[in-house]
């Protein structure tokens, strides 16, 4: 069989590759201000647990990490016996999407805890809040690449969190999502031949269709599809 993924839409993505860059700027207070783009670190994926960040001869800490150490993200990690949620500093409702979602987007690449489990619920709980849809949607721009990113990412772990996360994001804004979605397809059709992924992708790509409608593809985009896939 080919590595084809087929989907009812009429699209087949065929696999490629992505490098996506990331960018630094200033930090995240609990007002607008722009996020900082964390640098991909390759010692992350190497040794997630055991690196001290603050150490003399270590790398310096990600972005994401130095907003966290500095009180940047209104939420912290509280321990519990069953287990773990997340305490607000302030109501969610009344903290602003520009640039905390995307900051919380930045951190789904981190491999360290309690980066990994502050960026994925934080980024969840926001996007639950009233009104997140209308507050999501001018943000998409400086999103889609972040999570580009993370589904390029070789760690699993942070690719199975891009991809929830795109899926979260994917319900709230709904169609809005459409027009993006093409720079996305790349880095999943790079997982298809990744068993423990084929499913969780199907599903996620059968989900962004029922969220977003039928997507029009331009013509020249190298991928064409259908959301039939079988993989025996």
């Amino acid at each position: 069989g080919s590595n084809v993924l087929r989907m009812s839409s009429g699209i087949q993505i065929k696999p490629k590759t992505a490098v996506q860059k990331s960018k630094t700027s200033s930090p995240l207070p609990c007002s607008p201000e722009p996020a900082l783009k964390p640098q991909p670190k390759p010692s992350d994926k190497l040794n997630p647990k055991t690196i001290d960040p603050f150490g003399a001869h270590s790398r310096p800490p990600s972005a994401f990490a130095a907003i966290y150490a500095k009180g940047g993200i209104p939420c912290r990690l509280v321990h519990g016996s069953v287990k773990h949620r997340l305490q607000w500093e302030c109501l969610p409702e009344t903290v602003p999407f520009d640039p905390l979602l995307v900051t919380l987007a930045e951190g789904l690449k981190e491999t360290k805890h309690p980066y990994t489990f502050v960026s994925k619920e934080g980024f969840k709980e926001l996007l639950m809040v009233e009104g997140a849809t209308e507050k999501a949607i001018p943000l998409l721009p400086r999103l889609v690449p972040v999570l580009k990113a993370a589904l390029a990412h070789l760690d699993d772990e942070v690719f199975g969190r891009g991809l929830d996360a795109l899926v979260q994001l994917s319900a709230v804004v709904g169609p809005s999502l459409n027009d993006h979605l093409k720079h996305l397809l790349t880095n999943l059709s790079r997982r298809l031949m990744d068993k423990k992924f084929r499913e969780k992708i199907t599903v996620a790509l059968q989900k962004l269709e029922q969220y977003g409608g039928k997507v029009s593809w331009p013509d020249d985009y190298s991928v064409i599809c259908t959301f039939e896939c079988n993989f025996a």
